[in-house]
This record gives C-alpha cells, sequence and structure tokens, in this order.
C-alpha cells in the first residue's frame, strides 16, 4: 500500500501528493480520534507520542496522519516498506535512530503494511520500542488481531481508522476544486456525486479519479457525468478479499438471513459479487447458513441451497447469481433453527471431554460365530419388528452414559412436529423404565 500522498520518484506528483496535508483543519474524516478531547487529538496538544498501530482502508491517511503526529514533535521521520525491507533493514534503521538519540532526537520509525512482516521481523522491533530507541508506528489494512505477535500488540496502542465519510471527502473535493490547475475548470452535480460515491470512502481513490478526469477534459472544460462514467467504467468498489472487508460482508449476510431479513441479506449478497467475490465462495457459505440457521425447521432450504450451488457451477455468472439471490431470499423468510448445530457442537464437545466408551454389547454386529458366541449383538431389538417402528425403553447409549438431549427442536416449522414426535417417544421410554423398575422391585420381593 502506497502512502496517500506520497511522492513519486519522477518531477510530476500525483494530485493526491500535491495536497499533502500540512495543518490538522486540512486532514481529512477521523474525527473519532482527532476531534476536540479525542486521543489522538491530545497526543498532539501534549506532544507527548507513544508507539501506536494505525488499522484500516486504503486511502484512509494513515501515512499522512503519521507524519503529522512525528512533525509535532519534530522527529526524525523514517519509513520501512514491509513488503521490500528485512531485518536488516531493521537494524539499521534502529542504529541511525540510536545515534541521533545521543544527538538529542527522537525517531519515529513508520511500517507501511505491517502485517507482512513474519514474527521474527516483527520481534526486531521489540527491545527498541521497550528501551524508547524508536517510536514505532505501524500501519495496516488488516485486523491486527490476527496479524500481529501478541508482544508486538502489548507494546503498541491500537487506533482504528475508518473509511473517510462522504461529506469529509466533499469538503476535499471543494479544496481540490480550487487548485490552480482546476481554477477554469468546472464539475457537474451529477458527476460530483458519481466521484464521491465511487471513492468509496478512499481520499486516495477520489483525487487519482479526479485527476484523471482532468486529463480527459475536453473543449468546454467540464467534468461531466457521461465522463466520469467512462472513466468508472471497469471500476470495482472497494473489497478485500482477503481482509476485513471480506468477513465483514460475509458475516453481514449471514445475520441477516439469520435475522429473517431478506432485503439486507439480497443487499450484502449484491455487495460481495459486486466487489468480486467470487460466487462458489458465496454458493458454499449459503448452504451453511441453510444448515447452520435453517436445519429441520425447513428441510427443503438445503437441497435448493445445493441446487443454486449446481446452477452457478453450470451457468456461471449472472445466471448463476440469480440462483443465488433465490437460495438467499428462500432461507432469510424460512423458519429459523439452530438446534441441529447446537447439538452437534454438544455432542463433539461431549465426546472431547469424555472417555471412549465401549459400544453395547446389544448394538454390536456380529458377522462371525465367535463374535455371536461373545454376546455381540444379544437382546437387540430389531425395530421394524414392533409398532411404529420403535422400541420402548431401548437403550443406544453406552453404559451408565445416561441419555443426553443433543438435539432439542426448537416449536418452529417442521421441527416443531419433530419434537412432538420425540416427546412421545421420551414418554413411552419413561413408562417402559418404570415399568421395568416395578418387575425387578417385584423378583426381589419374592
Amino acid at each position: 500500500m502506497s502512502d496517500l500522498f506520497a511522492q513519486t520518484s519522477v518531477g510530476h506528483q500525483p494530485l493526491a501528493a500535491r495536497m499533502r496535508p500540512r495543518v490538522l483543519s486540512e486532514y481529512a474524516g477521523q474525527q473519532h480520534l482527532l476531534g476536540e478531547g479525542k486521543p489522538l487529538r491530545r497526543v498532539i496538544e501534549q506532544k507527548q507520542l507513544h508507539s501506536m498501530i494505525f488499522w484500516g482502508p486504503p486511502g484512509t491517511g494513515k501515512t499522512t496522519l503519521a507524519l503529522m503526529l512525528s512533525e509535532q514533535i519534530d522527529a526524525e521521520f523514517v519509513t520501512l516498506s514491509a513488503v521490500l525491507s528485512g531485518v536488516k533493514d531493521i537494524r539499521e534503521a534502529v542504529a541511525q535512530a540510536k545515534q541521533r538519540l545521543v544527538n538529542g532526537r527522537r525517531t519515529v520509525l513508520f511500517v507501511d503494511e505491517v502485517h507482512r512482516f513474519n514474527k521474527s521481523q516483527q520481534d526486531a522491533f521489540l527491545p527498541h520500542v521497550e528501551d524508547g530507541t524508536i517510536i514505532f508506528i505501524g500501519a495496516t489494512t488488516e485486523n491486527p488481531s490476527f496479524e500481529l505477535n501478541n508482544a508486538l500488540l502489548s507494546r503498541v496502542r491500537v487506533y482504528r481508522l475508518q473509511s473517510i465519510d462522504e461529506d469529509a471527502l466533499s469538503a476535499l473535493l471543494d479544496r481540490a476544486m480550487q487548485r490552480p490547475e482546476f481554477e477554469r475548470v468546472k464539475i457537474d452535480p451529477d458527476a460530483r456525486q458519481a466521484l464521491l460515491r465511487h471513492a468509496d470512502g478512499d481520499a486516495r481513490r477520489l483525487l487519482n479519479l479526479l485527476e484523471v478526469g482532468l486529463d480527459l477534459l475536453e473543449e468546454d472544460n467540464t467534468i461531466s457525468l457521461s465522463l466520469i462514467t467512462e472513466l468508472l467504467r471497469d471500476s470495482l468498489r472497494r473489497f478485500d478479499k482477503g481482509g476485513d472487508h471480506f468477513y465483514d460482508q460475509i458475516s453481514a449476510l449471514h445475520k441477516s438471513v439469520r435475522g429473517s431479513d431478506a432485503n439486507a441479506a439480497l443487499y450484502w449478497l449484491a455487495r460481495m459479487i459486486d466487489g468480486g467475490c467470487d460466487p462458489l465462495y458465496l454458493a458454499r457459505r449459503i448452504v451453511r447458513m441453510a444448515s447452520e440457521d435453517i436445519g429441520n425447521a425447513d428441510p427443503r432450504a438445503m437441497p435448493l441451497c445445493m441446487a443454486a450451488w449446481e446452477v452457478q457451477e453450470r451457468l456461471g455468472s449472472p445466471e448463476g447469481e440469480l440462483a443465488l439471490a433465490q437460495a438467499v431470499a428462500y432461507i432469510a423468510v424460512a423458519p429459523k433453527s439452530n438446534a441441529v448445530y447446537s447439538g452437534w457442537n454438544q455432542a463433539l464437545a461431549w465426546v472431547q471431554s469424555h472417555p471412549s466408551d465401549e459400544v453395547p454389547m446389544h448394538l454390536r454386529n456380529a458377522p462371525t460365530k465367535l463374535m455371536k458366541q461373545e454376546g455381540y449383538g444379544e437382546e437387540y431389538h430389531y425395530a421394524h419388528d414392533y409398532p411404529d417402528a420403535f422400541v420402548d425403553g431401548e437403550n443406544y447409549f453406552p453404559e451408565g452414559m445416561g441419555t443426553p438431549m443433543f438435539y432439542q427442536p426448537v416449536p418452529r416449522g417442521l421441527e416443531s412436529r419433530i419434537a412432538e414426535k420425540m416427546n412421545d417417544w421420551k414418554q413411552r421410554n419413561q413408562r417402559s423404565d418404570w415399568r421395568r423398575y416395578k418387575r425387578k422391585n417385584a423378583d426381589d420381593q419374592s
């Protein structure tokens, strides 16, 4: 990830670089951190800089904010890219920081894409952050909880930067249009809205699109909607196929289905498809939703979702995406039950926390004469020989385990009928147990 306002090695600087904020009032967004009384505002006012991680989407000004903080304490600002640097570069930067410290000047070491450093590279910073040789500022688009070592996280403070809202982007666009190069340029209101919408919270993206629009201007010096539409023809909204945006959106889709909101579920499905998500990944997750959140409340949900998966595989896009939308709409409005999901997890937890009990003799198969002589299968009751194919009082668990109720159907959809049937079986078993208890007592007394 490049700096929002990074300079290029050639003479021409991108518009984003030419518009680098010099004062806090020019910085776009992040008022939850920079507003009056907010954490980073206090850091700036008190000039007491600490090591930190900036976590947020591309184009939110992580590098620029780090530079502005560094300038507040008159520190040397040194940058490393985790893509291009290694432990040797870290050691060299630390050695130079120690020399500056001798001369009375502090060093802010800024590491871009810090999540790309491996464990040993991250560990290389620890003693120097600990003893104050460097003030460490890392920038990442990935969740630090997953990508950074606990040892490093324990020595820094994490600040979450947000996508820049439309009001802040609008103010940035106004400031750009006041620059000399836009002196004779006009922008149509519709084109302006299209730019703000497609910037998608990314200031760098907004300024890059605006600059390309300037290069494509025709004789009337107007940035029109048709020009912007042509510019954005192949442009996709922000969608990180392996990072937080990806997991946040699939989470939103799943929770919308679970919450029975078909409209929200279709919205998040469209967002992910529009952003370039693999439809087959979505098909797999939709099948999971049918199993986890609908289950036996509506057993039709699973085959419908499997059919949508098959349609996507056979027809591809866009035809297959309509089948996915049909499946998502259906499972969103279907009756909900997580009874199987919950029961399965309970059964797994039981098995993992208890000894491996022996299979009862009456449940064992006896394919050989020796096994029959050993008692395998003895006293087993063939269910089909009994009314309703149910043997009152038969036990199918290991001896002494009891009868835990892992699967407890909910009173919704088909599971309400399943619950009635299971309750009837339970009562029949209890009556059978009571009869056996009375017979045993009678035999003992005789």
